[in-house]
């Protein structure tokens, strides 16, 4: 849990002259004249704001959600085994009036029950309190200052509800798997307990006046702001004005907006223009790539130079702005962790004067302080206005951000930044999978004396009545520890399984199962293994292996969460090389549509969201949402688009094309001097097309991408694409790769793309199990699968070539499937193809569209 509770993201509440709050819908932050804000913090929050020292990390980083199941089973037993009269889980509820606001502090009691004196047997009853913990075998045996500091603050919230000199403070820690139960008391005064209170609330206090202070001129510039152009764009107001109404009204919004559009500002002008009022209360900017996050950033700074003042954090992943150079995040070791709760509040102060928390500033200040940069910049998160993350950190049931949502949803808005790409993404966000190899890899690194008969590969299959492997056999492991015979013993378990599963295909002597329904010993059998990490994870070992088992640990934790939504859009998936079980998520709509509840409203928006229908069938929309399809800003005559028809270029053609192919692209790039790029459906087609090309084309530039290209050869690529060239530039490249989308090329450094293909995923496993789900749902399997998801490729690698209103460029399209009905109405309305027969044809329509335009 986070050190910090924003006050921007709190609830309103109306007061009338009664003092009575009327009801209101549920999720607005909407305030009407006469509402005062009310900050809510919990007891807990309270407690670990005002004190909380020390280290990230923790024995608590270690609790699995079954867990903490058992935990809250043990706080039952242990409450009913209370005298008569205990009275459990007692809400409780203190108020604090400021000029702007209320802070409300909550909690509930686990126990509160009145109980004569033993010392002083005929004295009044004494009023006691209790807090539950439950602790992991390894416990220290000590209590913990901060749930001292919980249940003190419990005590003083209930004096305030009720009379009495003094109160009797109970913590009582409970081993949820030994059952043993001890318990620390300490009375405290009416007084002490009041003063330890105000000391908390004061604190805190000090952190709100400065955040209302900091509100204040925000909305006020806000309410002032203009748009930052002189005029809009055309179609920019009308995304703008339903941007702002779906907001408003709580709802989604799927928009198809083309490139040119503007459709970065679109969106954050009128989502910015509703945190004043209260429609949202935060604004999440979701988008998969950098280029997408520094469009955010840049629009952001465009308003800020035209008045606004607003804070705003981007959020980059843990395992890209570590300081460590390892990269394994280890609390036991680094220096930016140990000693984090001491410096976080001065870091976060000075954080907080800047308003663009980018990744460079949040670098800076956090090394200036020695706190780690990921943690500072999610804690800078609860206090600022706009978000700029990944799909992830709302999505992910792995990895969203819990100090957000788990809370009941407040009015956050979600706008989702190139949609197109959510599909897939959602589908990997809501699958999981486990290996076996790193079942035997983290069982030789628990005990690395002992021997295995695995074979060396796993082509050697096993027919009916396999063995059970002698690695499995208990007597034989001889841990290298005593306190790893749990871990290894949990690992042999499920190992078991992946023998159990080749087994059953070796029946059927096939080499993959899929299953409707996910074996119900996996889920069995992980449990355990979770419960032996957790055990030895909490008591904070240095060991060899500790970051192979945090690693398995939370791989495991995350299977078994998408395990928990399991339904009839998943399919378990067990394959033999490499060996593997995998939990697929086939259909991600219900998953999404649960995780997008997390906020209030959702806004997707993209040049490729067609056709709309599918995507609002998958990403969890129903037909009544609302839509907008907007037309390109750009004169049609500026764009031309040519269609190579007669060439087939699916895989088993591509040897008998090969040269039509290289011949058509250098008949269009030939018609004049400027910059391509050339895509293809895989590398393979790439190199070999780029290797008649350079034969054929001898005085052209040529340039490839290559796979697992840096971001500084990227970039480099890119930066060689220079306007109104001397010498023609070819660059050969992937669809659905870094520079088929993202990438902006304006002013002429891009005359023209050509796409080889209809841009079809390529055909597995997965993508017909996809196929034959939706055509039994929808009767449209191969276009789910394979058409909408390809055909997007080819829009957005199309799109690169008009990017501003100067811009002129052309883009051929060469696929005889063309032709087919199922491609072209696919086409954006606004584009004018010509189709073409031959390459003659190709040179007479170019040399006709270049000499229109000069």
């Amino acid at each position: 849990m986070s050190l910090l509770k924003s006050a921007t993201s709190a609830k309103t509440v109306p007061v009338d002259s009664a003092g009575q709050r009327p009801r209101k819908s549920r999720g607005s932050n909407a305030r009407s004249p006469g509402e005062k804000p009310v900050c809510v913090i919990s007891a807990r929050e309270l407690a670990e704001f005002a004190f909380r020292t020390g280290n990230l990390g923790g024995e608590r980083d270690f609790v699995s959600s079954s867990r903490a199941l058992e935990g809250t089973r043990g706080h039952q037993r242990l409450q009913k085994s209370r005298p008569a009269g205990y009275q459990k889980e007692v809400s409780l509820r203190f108020e604090v009036a400021a000029r702007d606001y209320l802070l409300r502090v909550q909690g509930r009691l686990d126990g509160l029950w009145q109980a004569e004196s033993e010392a002083a047997p005929g004295a009044p009853a004494r009023t006691i309190i209790e807090e539950i913990k439950t602790v992991e075998p390894g416990w220290r045996g000590e209590p913990d200052q901060l749930h001292w500091a919980q249940v003190k603050i419990y005590g003083a919230m209930l004096l305030k509800q009720q009379s009495a000199p003094a109160l009797l403070l109970c913590l009582t820690y409970l081993d949820i798997d030994t059952g043993a139960v001890r318990e620390f008391k300490q009375e405290f005064t009416c007084e002490q307990l009041e003063a330890f209170f105000a000391t908390a609330l004061n604190l805190y206090r000090q952190w709100l006046e400065r955040q209302w202070a900091w509100k204040t001129r925000r909305d006020v510039a806000i309410q002032a702001l203009e748009f930052p152009f002189s005029q809009y764009r055309p179609g920019q107001r009308r995304l703008a004005v339903a941007v702002y109404q779906a907001i408003r009204a709580g709802k989604m919004l799927f928009a198809c907006a083309p490139t040119g559009i503007g459709k970065t500002m679109s969106v954050l002008y009128p989502a910015i223009k509703t945190l004043p009022d209260g429609w949202s209360a935060k604004v999440f900017y979701l988008t998969a790539r950098t280029s997408g996050r520094q469009a955010a950033e840049n629009a952001l700074e465009k308003l800020r130079r035209a008045g606004l003042r607003l804070r705003s954090v981007t959020l980059t992943a843990k395992q890209k702005i570590c300081f460590e150079a390892t990269g394994a995040c280890e609390s036991l070791t680094c220096p930016y962790a140990i000693g984090y709760y001491d410096r976080i509040q001065p870091a976060l102060l000075e954080l907080l004067e800047r308003e663009a928390l980018s990744r460079p500033v949040v670098e800076e200040v956090a090394r200036r302080h020695r706190v780690c940069p990921f943690e500072l910049s999610l804690d800078a998160a609860l206090w600022v206005d706009v978000i700029i993350a990944d799909y992830n950190y709302v999505m992910d049931p792995r990895a969203y951000l819990r100090r957000f949502f788990a809370e009941p949803r407040e009015a956050y808005a979600f706008l989702v930044d190139e949609a197109h790409n959510l599909v897939d993404r959602a589908r990997e966000m809501f699958s999981a999978a486990l290996d076996k190899a790193e079942v035997l890899a983290l069982k030789r690194a628990l005990n690395p004396r002992a021997e295995t008969s695995e074979p060396a590969t796993e082509t050697d299959r096993a027919l009916a009545g396999f063995a059970l492997e002698p690695e499995l056999a208990a007597s034989e492991v001889k841990p290298r520890r005593r306190d790893t015979t749990g871990l290894i013993k949990a690992l042999n378990a499920i190992n078991k399984l992946f023998i159990e599963l080749r087994q059953q295909a070796s029946l059927s002597q096939a080499n993959a199962l899929t299953m409707a329904q996910m074996p119900e010993t996996w889920e069995s059998t992980l449990r355990p293994f979770l419960q032996s990490a957790e055990t030895w994870l909490a008591r904070n070992q240095p060991a060899p292996f500790r970051e192979a088992l945090i690693q398995f640990y939370f791989k495991t934790v995350g299977f078994l969460r998408i395990a928990e939504l399991f339904d009839e859009r998943f399919l378990a998936l067990w394959d033999q090389e490499p060996e593997r079980m995998r939990l697929f998520c086939v259909d991600p709509a219900g998953c999404l549509q649960k995780a997008l509840q997390r906020g209030r409203s959702s806004v997707f928006f993209s040049a490729t969201l067609a056709p709309l229908d599918y995507f609002k069938q998958t990403l969890g929309g129903q037909a009544t949402e609302a839509e907008l399809r907007l037309d390109s800003p750009f004169p049609p005559e500026r764009f031309g688009l040519f269609v190579q028809n007669r060439i087939a270029t699916h895989f088993r053609a591509r040897e008998s094309t090969f040269e039509a192919v290289a011949k058509a692209i250098e008949t269009f790039v030939n018609a004049r001097t400027g910059n391509y790029l050339v895509f293809f459906p895989s590398y393979q087609y790439l190199n070999q097309v780029i290797e008649r090309a350079r034969v054929i084309a001898p005085d052209w530039l040529i340039k490839a991408q290559v796979p697992g290209m840096t971001i500084e050869e990227s970039d480099a690529f890119l930066a060689s694409f220079e306007a109104q060239p001397e010498r023609t530039q070819v660059g050969f490249a992937v669809l659905g790769g870094i520079f088929g989308e993202g990438i902006d090329l304006a002013g002429g450094r891009l005359t023209g793309a050509v796409v080889v293909g209809v841009g079809l995923p390529q055909i597995g496993w997965e993508r017909n199990l996809i196929r034959d789900f939706f055509e039994t749902k929808r009767g449209a399997g191969f276009e789910y699968a394979y058409v909408y998801p390809g055909m997007n490729r080819v829009l957005q690698a199309a799109g690169r070539v008009i990017r501003s209103e100067t811009d002129r460029g052309a883009v051929l399209l060469i696929d005889a499937r063309y032709s087919e009905a199922r491609y072209r109405r696919l086409f954006p309305p606004w584009w004018q193809p010509r189709f073409l027969r031959d390459t003659a044809e190709l040179a007479a329509a170019l040399q006709q569209f270049w000499a229109a335009g000069g």
